[in-house]
């Protein structure tokens, strides 16, 4: 019986050359077939690096159809080496459906890592928060996009997308107008080529600072938005802190804690905390 080959996933560099991997290198040379996302962009990418393949195309548009066809190669004994245009593919890049197609027929998959952009602009935001959340890219039209970020908005975790250039300036509106523009966005920009920059900033400034310099709008993106900041307080507490707020506009203290005390069924020693606390924050 024949010993099926191996589906290799390769890593290949966003920008910089230099951070192909010694072990990507000897994959792709080795291997008796290369499924690339864009077959012209990687032989030129590959001939740079020296290398000699049979390429096939896997592209968003043939990716069902064409994983077939390699699975059947790879039973007969073929290796293949997965590749997209940049970066680590199936992570919002074609070859999701070729590794799941892979696993299902018995096939070894073998991840071969190195440049990823969401981690590249990750390790290099200084963002302390220590949970996160990828997205990949958000839905080009409008309404669609304001839908999925309302999705996201209560969430805790720095949101993580990618964005296009044409699109940059629309998705950072609803982004502002969603999720508010009190959080800090970074933007991650045409990471490990000539113009990298990385840039933070309050969310609602994002916008002007956009178009301040139209540079700023070109290449791609990838964006660090904060998380949720949630309340300790128990739908209890935040209703008592509101109905003092509002009484001790026009009452005395006492008058306002007995009143809220009624109004909440809370116990008038923690209302006159509260309030005490309330009171000495607005002095």
């Amino acid at each position: 019986m024949q010993t099926p080959g191996s589906l290799y996933v390769v890593a290949t560099p966003i920008g910089n050359l230099g951070d192909i991997t010694q072990r990507a290198l000897d994959v792709l040379g080795s291997a008796d077939l290369v499924a690339a996302e864009d077959t012209r962009h990687s032989g030129q990418l590959l001939a740079r690096l020296g290398i000699s393949a049979k390429f096939v195309a896997l592209h968003e548009h043939n990716e069902q159809h064409a994983a077939q066809g390699l699975i059947a190669l790879l039973q007969t004994g073929k290796n293949i080496a997965l590749i997209s245009d940049a970066g680590t593919p199936a992570i919002s890049d074609p070859g999701t459906w070729l590794v799941a197609a892979a696993h299902d027929a018995g096939i070894r998959v073998v991840p071969v890592p190195g440049p990823s952009a969401v981690i590249c602009a990750l390790s290099a935001a200084g963002v302390t928060a220590p949970n996160w959340l990828f997205y990949g890219f958000l839905p080009a039209k409008p309404s669609h996009r304001r839908q999925a970020l309302q999705t996201l908005a209560a969430l805790p975790y720095t949101l993580i997308f990618y964005e296009a250039p044409h699109r940059i300036v629309e998705c950072v509106e609803d982004l502002a107008g969603v999720l508010g523009g009190e959080r800090t966005i970074t933007f991650a920009r045409e990471l490990t080529k000539l113009f990298e920059s990385i840039h933070s900033l309050a969310l609602a400034d994002a916008g002007a600072w956009l178009a301040a310099e139209p540079n700023r709008q070109k290449g791609e993106f990838v964006l660090l938005v904060s998380g949720a900041i949630h309340s300790n307080e128990t739908d209890d507490q935040r209703k008592l802190r509101d109905t003092l707020t509002i009484l001790m506009d026009d009452l005395p203290l006492k008058q306002a804690t007995h009143i809220a005390a009624k109004l909440t069924g809370i116990k008038k020693n923690t209302c006159y905390k509260l309030a005490l606390s309330l009171r000495g924050k607005d002095s």
